[in-house]
C-alpha cells in the first residue's frame, strides 16, 4: 500500500508547520502517497469532549464520513498529530460499541449529507505506518548522513499509545517504535522512562504552575539521560514544551534550553533532505547547537523563546464550562455502560 487518506489537522499548518514540512519530504522520499481528505475540518482536539459528547464525536465523525467517502480501494486514514489520531480512533471505536452514541452522530452528520458506518475506515498513526508498512531496513537503505553522536529522548506522549483500540501498539506503556526507527537513523537513543508522560497539555492554561511542573519533569528527566533533544510525534507536545521552557525556568529557577524537534525532521536530515525545508529553525529552544554535532548548520534564522512573559488574568480567558443540566446523550451512555 503506497496511498493513504491523510487527515492534517489544524496545527499542520500553525505550530506544527515543521511537522507538516518534514512529513512531506520524508514521505515522498519512501514513496508514501498522503491524499488529503476534501473539506476536512477540527477534530475539537481535547476540550471539546468533555464539554458536549454529542456533538464532540459528530465533529470527528464527519472526517471519518469524508473519508470514508474518498476511498478507492481501501486506503487507510492516517493521522500525524496524536491527538488527532486518538479522537478518529476513539469515535469510531465508540459508534461501535454505543449504538445511541451511532444513532445520534449519524443523525448529526445527516444534516449535511454525510453518513459513517463505524468500521469502514482503518485509522493509522504516520509513526506506525512507517514502522509496518515501510520498514526499518527501507529506513536504513534511505540513510545518508547518519545521526551518529546526536543523543535523542523519545517522546511519544500520553495519547499515540493508549488506550489503542485497535491495538496497534505492543506495549503501552514502554513503546520501543520510536527508538527503533531513531536507532536506524543512527541516532544515540537514550533510555527515556517518561516516554508516554503527559507534557500537561492546555494546563499550562488551565493550572499554570502544574503544566510548568509537568514540563518541567519531562525536561529535567531528559536532560538527566544527557540527550541533546526530545523527539516527538505530537504537534501539541512539542509547542507545550517548546514555548513554555522561558516560563517553566523563570518559575523554578532552572536554565534548560532542551530542543524540541519532530521524528520527521531527523529522518530528512538523515535522508539527506534541505534541513530548512524540514522545518528546523522554526523552533523556539534553538536546535542549532545540537545538529553540529552531526555536522549540519542551519542557515534559518532563530529567535530565543522569551524568559517570561506576563500572564493574563485568567479571568479574561474564555474557559468553556459545562451547563447546569448535564449532557442528556452523556447520561444516557453512562447509564448504557453500566448495564
Amino acid at each position: 500500500m503506497s496511498r493513504y487518506l491523510y487527515y492534517p489537522g489544524c496545527s499542520m499548518d500553525g505550530s506544527g508547520r515543521a511537522y507538516g514540512e518534514s512529513l512531506n519530504g520524508v514521505c515522498e522520499k519512501l514513496g508514501l502517497t498522503m491524499s488529503e481528505i476534501d473539506d476536512w475540518n477540527c477534530c475539537g482536539a481535547t476540550e471539546y469532549v468533555g464539554v458536549s459528547l454529542s456533538p464532540a464525536y459528530a465533529l470527528i465523525a464527519r472526517n471519518l464520513a469524508l473519508a470514508a467517502n474518498a476511498k478507492k480501494d481501501g486506503e487507510p486514514l492516517v493521522a500525524a498529530c496524536s491527538a488527532c489520531y486518538l479522537n478518529l480512533a476513539k469515535a469510531d471505536a465508540y459508534m461501535k460499541e454505543r449504538p445511541l452514541l451511532n444513532e445520534r452522530v449519524n443523525v448529526a452528520l445527516g444534516a449535511g449529507d454525510l453518513h459513517y458506518e463505524p468500521g469502514s475506515v482503518e485509522i493509522r498513526h504516520l509513526l506506525e505506518v512507517i514502522m509496518n508498512d515501510v520498514g526499518l531496513d527501507q529506513v536504513k537503505s534511505m540513510v545518508v548522513k547518519p545521526l551518529a553522536g546526536l543523543r535523542v529522548a523519545p517522546y511519544l506522549g500520553c495519547m499515540l499509545p493508549r488506550p489503542d483500540p485497535d491495538h496497534r501498539w505492543k506495549n503501552h506503556e514502554r513503546p520501543e517504535e520510536l527508538d527503533r526507527l531513531l536507532e536506524a537513523l543512527g541516532a544515540d537513543v537514550v533510555d527515556f522512562p517518561l516516554k508516554t508522560e503527559c507534557c500537561g497539555g492546555h494546563m499550562t492554561q488551565i493550572a499554570p504552575k502544574v503544566g510548568l511542573e509537568l514540563i518541567k519533569r519531562l525536561v529535567d528527566e531528559a536532560e538527566h539521560h544527557g540527550a541533546d533533544m526530545m523527539v516527538t510525534v505530537c504537534p501539541m507536545c512539542q509547542i507545550n514544551i517548546d514555548a513554555y521552557q522561558g516560563e517553566m525556568n523563570a518559575l523554578f529557577h532552572t536554565k534548560h534550553k532542551m530542543p524540541i524537534v519532530f521524528f520527521t525532521q531527523l529522518m530528512g536530515i538523515a535522508f539527506g533532505l534541505d534541513e530548512k525545508k524540514m522545518g528546523f529553525g522554526r523552533e523556539l529552544t534553538d536546535a542549532r547547537k545540537a545538529l553540529r554535532k552531526i555536522g549540519q548548520q542551519p542557515e534559518v534564522a532563530v529567535e530565543a523563546a522569551p524568559a517570561h512573559r506576563q500572564r493574563p488574568d485568567k479571568r479574561a480567558l474564555p474557559m468553556p464550562t459545562m451547563p447546569k443540566d448535564a449532557d442528556p446523550v452523556r447520561e444516557a451512555l453512562a447509564s448504557e455502560v453500566n448495564q
